[in-house]
């Protein structure tokens, strides 16, 4: 990860892009957010919360909603699959709850490609090799994400955030994003079998 576009260039095209795609698509956002805003029985339209960036520096990730608050007679919250919205369902299954993060990205929190950003409690869990994903920003979309997401198991998801991190470069970072388009299209992988989206990391699976 020594190249000249890791160090140099990948930062400001994040920034430009993120910007441009800000500005484009905000008239779909806004018709997003109050679609949610009714969709989530007032739990609101933003989910915002801390993640582990670069060199497990913690920000707040920011996501579109798309669960309910609703909660059992015990005052629990209900299961992800029963508080998932059929919107929400939908808005996560063409990724746009991930839009959201381009603000995360002209703030220099996060990258537009490299590794997800997990729960804050994994980092104790991660391995020397795992921990390395923090070595970079990390993105909306990476190189697990097309090659998986969710249906791949936590082992072989770390072992390819190390592997983008050893061979980050333009030619990757165009080969995620148009994989990504695919993917996106293609609706492929969102969740991972028998969850809403994926199982726990506990260190061991």
């Amino acid at each position: 990860m020594n190249s000249f576009y890791a160090k140099y260039v990948k930062r400001s095209l994040d920034f430009l892009i993120a910007l441009i795609m800000l500005i484009a698509l905000f008239p779909l956002l806004l018709l997003i957010i109050i679609f949610l805003h009714f969709a989530n029985k007032g739990a609101g339209s933003f989910f915002l919360q801390d993640r582990p960036g670069l060199h497990g520096k913690i920000f707040k990730i920011i996501k579109f909603k798309t669960m309910t608050d609703e909660r059992d007679a015990d005052g629990n919250l209900l299961s992800d699959e029963r508080r998932l919205t059929k919107i929400g369902s939908f808005i996560r299954s063409v990724s746009i709850d991930e839009l959201p993060q381009l603000v995360n990205v002209l703030k220099g929190d996060m990258a537009l490609i490299g590794p997800r950003p997990l729960l804050v409690e994994y980092l104790s869990l991660y391995n020397k090799e795992q921990i390395r994903r923090h070595d970079v920003r990390p993105g909306i979309t990476g190189w697990a994400q097309v090659h998986g997401r969710n249906a791949l198991s936590w082992k072989r998801k770390f072992e390819m955030d190390v592997w983008y991190i050893d061979h980050l470069s333009l030619k990757i970072d165009l080969q995620v994003i148009l994989l990504t388009v695919k993917n996106v299209f293609q609706q492929r992988d969102i969740s991972h079998e028998g969850e809403a989206t994926m199982e726990l990391f506990n260190g061991n699976n």
